[in-house]
């Protein structure tokens, strides 16, 4: 738990919960976490149609439950900050910015679980 809570914006309730709703947090790739929670982009297409992408499915407790640490993430957290920035800048919705800062959190403590650590700011 004090792996994932190392994150700055990731709170003790946040970070329970997503070890109680992915017991299987870092033993998965990327693709599986975010599948899991149910905050991988899903894209409609057929032939030369082309639909908005969605979330769906998954685990909504866990989807319920990161939602709020990825707004304070983006107040606070400089790395995920730039990134909400740059996807506002680029004409991206508010809640598609902020659904792709909830999967970078959880590949995030996915990443740091897998490999023992705790996050490190990075000063440049």
């Amino acid at each position: 738990m004090q792996l994932i809570q190392s994150i700055k914006g990731i709170g003790a309730v946040a970070a329970t919960t997503i070890l109680i709703e992915m017991p299987e947090i870092g033993s998965l790739r990327k693709k599986a976490v975010a599948s899991l929670a149910g905050i991988a982009p899903i894209t409609r297409q057929s032939g030369r149609w082309r639909g908005q992408s969605f979330i769906q499915g998954g685990r909504k407790p866990l989807r319920d439950a990161l939602y709020l640490p990825a707004i304070v993430t983006t107040q606070f957290n400089p790395d995920l900050k730039a990134q909400y920035e740059r996807m506002k800048a680029a004409g991206k919705p508010s809640k598609v910015a902020i659904t792709a800062i909830m999967r970078k959190l959880l590949i995030l403590a996915n990443t740091l679980v897998k490999e023992d650590r705790e996050w490190v700011e990075i000063r440049a």
